[in-house]
């Protein structure tokens, strides 16, 4: 099993935990994290964009001038894709970039992001977690004293408003929950912070 060290909010070092090994102990597969990430940033697209084609443009119901004896070229609409004024070739129009993995590979996909962060010797977990009042200054001191100094995303077992509102306005610092944990933002951010009753989930849910 791995030992990772557990951490008070003053910084000091407090025991360690064994990780299991079939949640953070796996050798990561590189190719379904890659499948993980492109999936997660596909499905975060709105598909809004649009583009008015010559059907859609304003104007263009009389021809511009007469079929033959101009010297010009023949247009029958000032709409055209090459008109100025036209529609757009070919463009946008919205649609949905959703797609789903199958169950087996997002569960290997998220056992592989923690494995790794395991591994590389990014995961921090902390004791215990708790803010009596909103105050970014409390989390600014915890991150100083976890010397964290890189984006880091720290991991709560459960919805506290306080914890929450105190560091959303540090950069490069974000919370989340067990229940809304991806792929992308483990890997995205360097720090991995767990509330060691979140770590508990985690397991119960992947193990």
């Amino acid at each position: 099993m791995a030992k990772v060290s557990v951490y008070d909010m003053n910084g000091n070092e407090v025991s360690t935990l064994d990780l299991k090994d079939e949640v953070f102990g796996i050798e990561p597969n590189e190719s379904i994290l890659h499948a993980s990430v492109v999936n997660y940033l596909a499905n975060q697209r709105q598909g809004t964009q649009s583009t008015l084609t010559r059907t859609e443009v304003r104007g263009g119901g009389k021809k511009p001038w007469r079929q033959k004896g101009t010297g010009r070229a023949r247009h029958g609409s000032t709409r055209s894709p090459q008109w100025r004024t036209g529609g757009v070739a070919l463009g946008p129009k919205p649609r949905n970039y959703r797609y789903s993995l199958n169950k087996k590979v997002r569960r290997i996909a998220m056992k592989s992001a923690l494995s790794s962060k395991v591994q590389d010797g990014e995961m921090m977990i902390l004791d215990n977690l708790k803010v009596d009042e909103y105050k970014t200054k409390t989390m600014v001191n915890l991150m100083n004293a976890l010397k964290v100094d890189r984006k880091a995303l720290l991991v709560l077992d459960s919805v506290d408003e306080k914890i929450i509102k105190s560091a959303r306005n540090i950069p490069g610092v974000k919370t989340t929950q067990v229940n809304t944990l991806n792929v992308y933002d483990i890997l995205n951010y360097d720090k991995f912070i767990v509330v060691k009753d979140a770590v508990s989930k985690i397991e119960e849910v992947y193990a």
